[in-house]
Order: C-alpha cells, then structure tokens, then sequence
C-alpha cells in the first residue's frame, strides 16, 4: 500500500477483510483494494471539489428530490432541476440529495441497470456537475442489489467467467423463514441460466437482484462504484437498504455482523483519500438496531435517517398530545463521537412503521393507518413470520397524513398545522432532510396512483416548472403560503448556532399538547422552540433560570419578530396560537 495512505486505515482495512473472507485471503484483497484507492488519489480531482466544502453548521440543510422532479421543454430534467433550485432555495438548502439518476428498470430508480451512466432521459454528467458546483451532492449507493436487466446480471446468466458467484442462488426446499421481510414478495425468484434453472435472491423485487457480498470481487466492485461517485462530486453517500447486504440461511439476513464491517471498510476507504465525504445509513428499521449503524462514532456511518420521527410526528398530531413524542426524544442519546441525526418527516418512501415498535401502541398505531385512508392516502404491508400481513408504511403526502383535504378546514388552518410539525423536526439536534414535495407544499397525488400502479407514487409527482413557479408567484395559493413559512423557519433556524447539528439539545414537558425543545447551553444564547399540536390555545408559563436566560423581559421570537413575555423578568408566559410554533431567544445574544 502506498505511504500516502495511512498505517492506522491500513490494519484497519486489513482487519475488516481478515473478518469478511479469513485472515488467508485478506493479504491479496488489501492488495487490490490499495491498488483501487491508490487509483482514485492519483486521476481524481476530489480534491479540487470537496476541499472547499463548508463545515456542517446550522445552515445544513438536504433536500431530497428526484432528477426529473421538475421540467419543461427542451431542457434536461437535471439541467431544470439546478435552475429551479438555484431560483428558489439558494441560501436555504446546503446539499441536495438527488435520488437514483441512473438507468434504470423499476422502483423509480432503485432497481439501477448501470452504476456508472446518468439517465439519458435526465441528462448527462455534466449536470450532475452543474448540481455539485452549486450545492453539496448526496448520491445514493444502491448497495444491496442490481436491475435483472444489469449487464452484471446478464453475465451470470450466460455463466461468464468471473459472475458465478456474484448472486446469492439457494437450492429448492432450504427453510429461510427466518429471514426479515421487507416486503410481502417473494424471496426467491426463479431465473433461467445457461447451467439450468436458478433461485436468486431477490429482497425487494423479482427485478432487483441480490448482490452476494460473500464474494470479495462483488465488494471490491462496489468500492470502485462508491469512489467513482466521490470524483463525480459526491459529498454525501447514501447507503440504500444497507442492512440487508449480508445473508446467512438459517438466520433473520439483516444486520448481520459482515453488513457493519463493509460499512466500516468503506468509512475507511473513505478517511483514507477523502475524508470529507461523509456516509448515511438507511436502514428503515426501531431505533436501537438503527443507531447501531454509527458504530463507535468514528468508524461506521456519520448519519443515520431518524424513522422514528415521522409516525410519531403524525401521531403527535392526530392525538393533540406530543407526550408520546416528547418521552421518545427526551430518551435519545446524543449520537457518540462525530456522527449525528438526519432527521426527515417526508420523503421518496412513505412513512414507515416499523421504527414504532416499542415505542407505541398497536392501536394508536391502527388508529394511524385508518386516518390515513380516511385522508385518501394508501397503506402498504408485509409479511409477518407467523404468515399474517401488518401494515408497514403510509403512502400519502405528509401534508394530507395531517390534515384531512375533505374537511372543508381553510389552506390556512391545514398550512399552520404542516409548518409547526415541519418546524418540529427542524428544531431538532442533528441535520434535516427536507422532501420537495415538503418544501413546496404538495398534496396527495392520488392520480398517480391509478396511473402508474404503485401506492407510493402519491408522493412522487413531477411537476411543470410553469407551473410551480407560478403557484410560487401567487400569494394566495397553498404552495407559496407553505414555502413562504419553511423559509422563514429555514432562515431563522440559520441565523443561530444553537441549531449547529451537535448542539445540546433538552426536551421539556410543559404541557401534553406542545413539543417544547431547548437547543444550545445556557450563556450561549440557548432558543426554546415551542410547538402546538393541538388545535386549542395554550399558555406557557417559562422560567428565565430553567432555560439559561438572564430575563424572559428581552426575548424576541425568532419567527415573529415580537419582544418580551407577559410577567415578571423572571417569569413570564407565552400564549401559542392553535397549531403555533415559538421559536424564542434572547434579543441580542
């Protein structure tokens, strides 16, 4: 290995290869992977592009979005998309996560037919280039499997040397009903091969195909796959599914101990020659198992998606009782060493389940779901290991998942409702991750579901940039109203670092219908964030000492612009409006 390459990442390389494939192999593996970072050192130009990256801050901010979220004619998708942007979210968003822009065969891109190409029907590179030098880039790295049109996959079909082993095939009979199930498909599915008939593995989809990691040529692949990114501009990495990599019959396949050393390996390639890029782990599962992705805090994933966070958020509002969500926050343990929260309330996906188990009941849970379909969203399930179905995600826009579009409620009403849970999540310690359709005030796409067949496109429709725009430029339209109010929480939120994504953070319990949060430490301008999940008044009474400020006299609320607390200096009360969000702090601190 090169002397460019520190002793210290070497042992450990060598030491998560030694585990993955046995001590005996791991000397020829390290070789080869040297070679591949020693490669990327040598013809990338990260350096010139991720050197000048802006520390993570309060100003950190991720919108996610798909490539084509935006268009219009003679134009690229991606190419709109940047102009979009640029538009409308400079100075508001940091980096943003474009999902899967690569050729693809189904899944709305995760089932990616070639690692390497952008979607002609997107655009080319140089967009993708056009993106990263504006905004920091996060690139998914669809780690657990390939399209069933791949010429990886192809390859094992025709039997080409060196793709034997590059998919998991399990004999007919061999129990795997042990095995976590994301979904109620198939596990295996059953393909032709030069060699006869074959059952790959298929976790997701017929036509998302399993890698097997077991083979070190498949890692090493995917390490070449991962670096390419990071010198296409990539400063952020997104590892999809990753809980799923490893396999183990007779065993659950999921978090197994081989899955946190790849991840591992790949945060010390990482370190290695390009340190600033930092991974996140998804791996939409209860908490405990997901925080475990941060390994000690300096060695596996900088970020993990905080799932909890939605459902509860929802429930919070459903019930007009943020106690749930109050106890589940106050019970976080700060992430350890360098890593952190990407906390999130909407995305691609719908709002996972899952991540409730332990946390809340099976019938504020089933009370969930049937407002959902009352709101006209969808619900998706799957199989359970005593062979029932259980509901496992809501499809619907988390604006409809809060309000009822059928209610006969004002815009009004519905926009104050969705921007106090929006503001929630910004509040809290960690980096948030912001949804398009969130940003920009979208509502259940229920066409779309019809259309394309799929529960989750109701949250997945791309839209005209005329269109938008113009929703954008008319003040009474829900769009504007909802993006005036996130820029507003977005600026504020920027303007103080007790919002820096390490910054302490204290749950109080001040009354069962407000998520109140302190961010920051007293003498260091803390802001007490309070929010109303109720559709009642609620007076707040606030002690100057038990907050960290010398009076409640010189508070200013950051999002209103309004001074002092009604009371004495050292105790004053706050009225928060039905459905109201207080962002408070001292003035001039």
């Amino acid at each position: 290995m090169s002397s460019a390459i520190p002793e210290t990442i070497r042992a450990r390389l060598f030491d998560h290869l030694s585990a993955l494939y046995g001590s005996a192999n791991a000397p020829q593996i390290l070789k080869r992977l040297a070679g591949q970072m020693e490669g990327f050192c040598r013809d990338s130009a990260y350096s010139e592009k991720a050197a000048g990256r802006p520390a993570l801050s309060e100003r950190t901010a991720v919108l996610i979005t798909y490539g084509d979220q935006v268009h219009e004619p003679g134009a690229s998708p991606l190419h709109t998309l940047v102009d979009v942007l640029v538009k409308t979210a400079s100075g508001l968003i940091s980096d943003v996560h474009v999902l899967p822009f690569f050729p693809y065969s189904s899944d709305d891109g995760f089932s990616i037919i070639d690692y390497e190409s952008v979607n002609p029907a997107l655009g080319e590179w140089s967009d993708v280039h056009r993106l990263a030098d504006r905004f920091g880039l996060m690139v998914d790295l669809v780690l657990n499997h390939v399209s069933s049109k791949s010429g990886w996959f192809e390859a094992f079909l025709q039997g080409e040397s060196g793709f034997e082993d590059y998919f998991i095939t399990v004999d007919e009979g061999v129990d795997l009903s042990t095995v976590v199930r994301p979904r109620a498909l198939p596990l295996l599915t059953s393909v032709e091969t030069a060699s006869g008939r074959k059952n790959v593995w298929t976790t997701f989809s017929a036509d998302q195909i399993d890698l097997n990691y077991a083979n070190p040529r498949v890692l090493l692949r995917m390490i070449d796959v991962l670096l390419f990114y990071v010198g296409q501009g990539a400063t952020l990495i997104r590892l999809d599914a990753v809980a799923f990599l490893w396999k183990r019959i007779g065993g659950p396949s999921i978090h197994c101990e081989e899955t946190h050393r790849i991840v591992k390996l790949m945060r010390a390639v990482l370190d290695a020659v390009a340190p600033d890029v930092l991974l996140v782990s998804e791996t939409n599962v209860p908490h405990e198992e997901n925080i475990s992705y941060f390994g000690d805090g300096y060695d596996e994933a900088q970020f993990v998606y905080q799932f909890p966070l939605p459902p509860l958020v929802v429930d919070a509002f459903h019930q007009a009782d943020a106690s749930q969500l109050s106890r589940w926050a106050s019970g976080l343990v700060p992430p350890p060493g360098d890593a952190m929260f990407f906390n999130f309330l909407a995305s691609h996906d719908g709002i996972g389940l899952r991540p409730l188990e332990g946390l809340l009941e099976s019938a504020r849970v089933d009370a969930m779901v049937e407002r959902t379909l009352d709101h006209g969203g969808q619900v998706s399930y799957k199989h359970d290991a005593d062979g029932k179905e259980s509901a496992y995600e809501l499809n619907i826009s988390f604006f409809d998942a809060l309000s009822n579009p059928e209610s006969g409620e004002s815009i009004d009403l519905q926009g104050e409702r969705f921007l106090t849970a929006q503001a929630i999540m910004l509040s809290l310690a960690g980096v948030p991750g912001i949804y398009f359709h969130s940003l920009f005030g979208s509502r259940s796409w229920a066409e779309g579901v019809t259309e394309r067949g799929e529960k989750r496109a109701i949250n997945r429709e791309r839209l005209r940039r005329d269109a938008l725009l113009a929703e954008l430029h008319d003040p009474d339209s829900l769009r504007a109203r909802v993006f005036e109010g996130y820029r507003r929480l977005l600026r504020a939120r920027g303007s103080s670092s007790a919002f820096h994504p390490k910054s302490p953070q204290r749950i109080l319990e001040l009354d069962r219908r407000v998520f109140a949060v302190l961010r920051g430490t007293p003498g260091n301008a803390p802001v007490l964030c309070l929010h109303n999940v109720s559709d009642e008044a609620v007076p707040i009474r606030i002690d100057a000492r038990e907050v960290g400020w010398s009076s409640t006299a010189g508070t200013i609320d950051m999002l209103a612009g309004e001074h002092g607390l009604g009371g004495a200096p050292s105790a004053g009360t706050v009225v928060l409006h039905p459905r109201g969000t207080s962002w408070l702090a001292e003035a001039n601190k």
